[in-house]
Protein backbone atom coordinates (compact mmCIF):
# COMPACT_ATOMS: atom_id res chain seq x y z
CA UNK A 1 0.00 0.00 0.00
CA UNK A 2 1.30 3.42 -0.90
CA UNK A 3 2.11 6.06 1.69
CA UNK A 4 -0.41 8.47 0.18
CA UNK A 5 -3.28 5.99 0.64
CA UNK A 6 -2.35 5.38 4.27
CA UNK A 7 -2.22 9.13 4.82
CA UNK A 8 -5.69 9.56 3.26
CA UNK A 9 -7.10 6.89 5.59
CA UNK A 10 -5.62 8.70 8.59
CA UNK A 11 -7.17 12.01 7.54
CA UNK A 12 -10.57 10.38 7.03
CA UNK A 13 -10.45 8.66 10.44
CA UNK A 14 -9.50 11.90 12.20
CA UNK A 15 -12.33 13.80 10.48
CA UNK A 16 -14.76 11.08 11.63
CA UNK A 17 -13.82 12.03 15.21
CA UNK A 18 -14.54 15.72 14.48
CA UNK A 19 -10.84 16.46 14.38
CA UNK A 20 -8.39 17.96 11.95
CA UNK A 21 -5.31 16.38 10.40
CA UNK A 22 -3.32 19.11 8.66
CA UNK A 23 -0.21 18.38 6.65
CA UNK A 24 2.72 19.75 8.58
CA UNK A 25 4.94 22.05 6.53
CA UNK A 26 7.82 23.45 8.50
CA UNK A 27 10.40 25.26 6.36
CA UNK A 28 13.78 25.36 8.04
CA UNK A 29 12.92 22.51 10.42
CA UNK A 30 13.75 19.31 8.55
CA UNK A 31 12.60 15.95 9.85
CA UNK A 32 9.23 17.07 11.20
CA UNK A 33 6.42 14.48 11.05
CA UNK A 34 4.02 14.52 8.08
CA UNK A 35 0.78 15.22 9.92
CA UNK A 36 -0.63 16.76 13.08
CA UNK A 37 -3.64 15.04 14.60
CA UNK A 38 -5.84 17.59 16.35
CA UNK A 39 -8.77 16.12 18.28
CA UNK A 40 -11.46 17.72 20.42
CA UNK A 41 -10.54 18.80 23.94
CA UNK A 42 -7.07 19.96 22.96
CA UNK A 43 -5.61 16.56 22.11
CA UNK A 44 -2.60 16.66 19.79
CA UNK A 45 -0.16 14.19 18.33
CA UNK A 46 2.24 14.06 15.42
CA UNK A 47 2.22 11.25 12.85
CA UNK A 48 4.98 10.25 10.45
CA UNK A 49 3.44 8.28 7.57
CA UNK A 50 5.55 5.63 5.85
CA UNK A 51 4.92 3.00 3.21
CA UNK A 52 4.85 -0.52 4.64
CA UNK A 53 8.36 -1.70 5.44
CA UNK A 54 9.81 1.82 5.38
CA UNK A 55 11.32 3.43 8.47
CA UNK A 56 12.08 7.04 9.39
CA UNK A 57 15.51 8.33 8.40
CA UNK A 58 17.99 9.23 11.18
CA UNK A 59 17.05 12.93 11.04
CA UNK A 60 13.37 12.05 11.46
CA UNK A 61 14.15 9.72 14.37
CA UNK A 62 16.09 12.53 16.04
CA UNK A 63 13.30 15.07 15.45
CA UNK A 64 10.66 12.63 16.77
CA UNK A 65 12.69 12.14 19.94
CA UNK A 66 13.06 15.91 20.31
CA UNK A 67 9.26 16.29 20.13
CA UNK A 68 8.75 13.46 22.64
CA UNK A 69 11.15 15.15 25.06
CA UNK A 70 8.89 18.20 24.85
CA UNK A 71 5.97 16.00 25.89
CA UNK A 72 4.30 15.41 22.54
CA UNK A 73 3.09 12.08 21.19
CA UNK A 74 4.76 11.00 17.95
CA UNK A 75 3.68 7.89 16.04
CA UNK A 76 5.06 6.24 12.93
CA UNK A 77 2.21 4.93 10.78
CA UNK A 78 3.07 2.27 8.18
CA UNK A 79 -0.14 0.23 8.21
CA UNK A 80 -3.74 1.48 8.24
CA UNK A 81 -4.52 -1.03 11.00
CA UNK A 82 -2.45 1.17 13.34
CA UNK A 83 -4.80 4.14 12.93
CA UNK A 84 -7.34 3.22 15.66
CA UNK A 85 -4.56 2.73 18.21
CA UNK A 86 -2.87 6.00 17.31
CA UNK A 87 -6.15 7.88 17.62
CA UNK A 88 -6.99 6.20 20.92
CA UNK A 89 -3.57 7.13 22.30
CA UNK A 90 -4.09 10.71 21.13
CA UNK A 91 -7.46 10.91 22.89
CA UNK A 92 -5.93 10.00 26.28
Amino acid sequence: MREKLIEQKLVKAVKALNGMCPKLVSPGTDGMPDRMVLLPNGKLSFVEVKAPGEKPCPLQVWRHEQLRQLGFRVAVLANPEQIPGILEETRR
